[in-house]
């Protein structure tokens, strides 16, 4: 079965693609012709995951899913959050984000942190939302070359690993991506039947 997510992200799209299975085919926006940048200026993730999702529907007409993912760090009162994208800079500047990140916890005792995601699946004209949670802590320099974004600097509980240096499958075990997909699956292989 085939389903537009709506990113352009190859990380991403390898990451989601992995947990949905060969079940279901994903098809990016570009696929549908939508070139675009797609807005997600909303003040929560699950407004810019649902403002995604819409705008990706209103432009194909198709059943789609977004998502919004944001790194929620305790001893900056849960910044960077919904910016997390674009904390250092307008643009997705991965590398400038985590600079930033350490030099805003220099001294900081507290490192706790999660990583939160929200789908926002629209199916037949409905709407339902799904969030994966993962805990861990920032170190304090980067470790590893695989994953994106904040995955250098984020150990979750229970490892001594950041995400940067794990193999896909071992990050798709225990990621709030993962899981929040793994409700996402289970939900559409229910309406399967």
């Amino acid at each position: 079965m085939k389903i537009v997510f709506a990113t352009n992200n190859a990380h991403k799209l390898t990451e989601v693609q992995a947990v949905l299975g060969d079940a279901y085919t994903l098809v990016t926006p570009r696929d549908c012709g939508v070139t675009e940048e797609i807005p997600e200026d909303q003040e929560t993730l699950e407004g810019n995951a649902s403002q995604k999702a819409r705008y990706l529907h209103r432009r194909t007409g198709l059943d789609c899913f977004a998502d919004d993912t944001g790194l929620e760090v305790e001893a900056l009162g849960g910044a960077p959050g919904v910016h997390s994208a674009r904390y250092a800079t307008d643009g997705h500047d991965f590398a400038a984000n985590n600079r930033l990140l350490l030099k805003n916890l220099e001294g900081a005792e507290n490192r706790r942190a999660r990583f939160r995601t929200v789908i926002s699946l629209l199916q037949g004209g409905k709407e339902l939302l799904f969030e994966g949670i993962v805990e861990g802590r920032i170190i304090d320099r980067e470790a590893g070359h695989e994953g994106f974004g904040y995955d250098p600097l984020f150990v979750p509980d229970g490892y001594t690993k950041t995400f940067a240096e794990m193999t896909t499958e071992e990050k798709n075990a225990v990621s709030h991506r993962a899981r929040a997909v793994r409700k996402l699956a289970a939900y559409l292989h229910s309406t399967e039947r």
